[in-house]
C-alpha cells in the first residue's frame, strides 16, 4: 500500500498507509494526523486540506487547473504558495507511493 508523510509546520512527520484511489486529505483524517482540518470533508469547498508539495511531487502531481475550483479555494488559503494544493484533490496511486506534504501553520 502507498504511504504518504504527512509533516506538520513544527516538523512532527506522521507516515501512514493510504490506499490507492483515497485522497490525501481523507488518508490524514482516516489516520488522525494533526493539521488537515477537511472543515468541508473533502468536497474541495473550504481549503481547510492545504498542503505544500516537495518539487519532485509537484512535478508529478501538477498544479492545480487554473480556473478550477480548486485554484480558487486555494486563494483563501492561508499563506498559499506556488507548490499548494488541496489535499482532498490528490488521489493515491502506487506512483505517489513515498508522498510527502507539508502543511501551513494554520488552516483558517
Amino acid at each position: 500500500m502507498p504511504k504518504v508523510t504527512y509533516i506538520e509546520y513544527n516538523g512532527t512527520a506522521h507516515t501512514v498507509d493510504v490506499p490507492v484511489g483515497v485522497s490525501v486529505m481523507r488518508g490524514a483524517v482516516d489516520n488522525n494526523v494533526p493539521g488537515i482540518d477537511a472543515d468541508c470533508g473533502g468536497e474541495c469547498a473550504c481549503a481547510t486540506c492545504h498542503v505544500y508539495l516537495e518539487p519532485e511531487w509537484l512535478e508529478k502531481i501538477g498544479t492545480p487547473v487554473p480556473g478550477s475550483q480548486e485554484a480558487s479555494m486555494l486563494s483563501f488559503a492561508a499563506v498559499a504558495q506556488p507548490d499548494s494544493r488541496l489535499s482532498c484533490q490528490i488521489k493515491m496511486t502506487e506512483e505517489l507511493d513515498g508522498l510527502v506534504v507539508r502543511m501551513p501553520e494554520g488552516q483558517h
